[in-house]
């Protein structure tokens, strides 16, 4: 009658026969994390200088162009500078080196600001009290994340602005 009891227990608590032993616990508790948590879809990028940079992005978002700022990265780590699936194809990224004044720019032209900032629209940036800041594009190919690099290679000096 015993056995019977016990066996009932199990079919009635398929996961008691794990919770028994110490060592099933945590086995228990990592399968279930993977399961509940999400996959990562964001926009990344990570310094891979020396030194610390701040980036300001730039895309389309429901009410036309945005452009935000700014994040810090410190010296050989990753920040997520956009949140959520890519909807968008491109984005586009400006960077600065904070110590020695190189920056990672291009020729597509948004509103900044020194402080931090959200600004709507890209027109008439410096009579809305702007800067107007050249951005490079960053082809995502469609995919929901990525993760861009920011190296002394592709950096711009001030002497060859």
């Amino acid at each position: 009658m015993k056995a019977k009891t016990n066996r009932m227990i199990c079919k009635t608590q398929p996961f008691a026969f794990m919770l028994k032993s110490v060592w099933s616990l945590p086995i228990f508790a990592a399968l279930l994390f993977i399961t509940t948590t999400p996959a990562k879809a964001d926009l990344r990028v990570c310094n891979q200088i020396g030194k610390p940079v701040s980036v300001a992005l730039g895309y389309r978002a429901e009410r036309g162009w945005q452009s935000e700022g700014w994040w810090v990265i410190g010296p050989d780590t990753c920040t997520t500078v956009f949140q959520g699936d890519l909807n968008a194809r491109f984005y586009y990224l400006y960077a600065a080196d904070d110590i020695s004044g190189g920056s990672w720019d291009g020729s597509v032209f948004m509103c900044t600001r020194d402080e931090v900032f959200t600004i709507f629209g890209v027109e008439d940036c410096l009579a809305r009290g702007y800067e107007r800041t050249g951005f490079f594009e960053v082809d995502t190919e469609s995919r929901s994340d990525w993760t861009l690099e920011l190296t002394e290679a592709d950096i711009s000096t001030p002497s060859t602005q």
